[in-house]
């Protein structure tokens, strides 16, 4: 069962208590009467292990083998070729 945090708007009386999910939320304070409101504090999550990313999931995309795919799609774009640059050589010290 879980455990839910209220606190009293007139008298600030703070407490915990366990409640079922099918239970209704408490309204009124036990000690002066006044009106409950329930306090909400960050979860702390951990994810361990694999896919919890976008890209854990998807398939990894098939080899374009078929000449079916390749005659409808479009030409693979060329490979420049590289360009080296030439240094000249460093001066000797003589």
């Amino acid at each position: 069962m879980p455990t839910y945090s209220y606190r009293c708007t007139a008298c600030d009386n703070a407490f915990d208590i366990k409640q079922s999910f099918s239970d209704a939320t408490l309204t009124e304070c036990p000690a002066c009467g006044g009106a409950l409101r329930k306090v909400f504090s960050p979860v702390g999550v951990t994810f361990n292990g694999g896919g919890f990313y976008r890209t854990d999931s998807r398939s990894t995309p098939k080899a374009e083998g078929s000449s079916a795919s390749s005659s409808s799609s479009s030409p693979p774009a060329k490979a420049e070729p590289k360009k080296t640059e030439s240094k000249p050589a460093a001066p000797s010290a003589s």
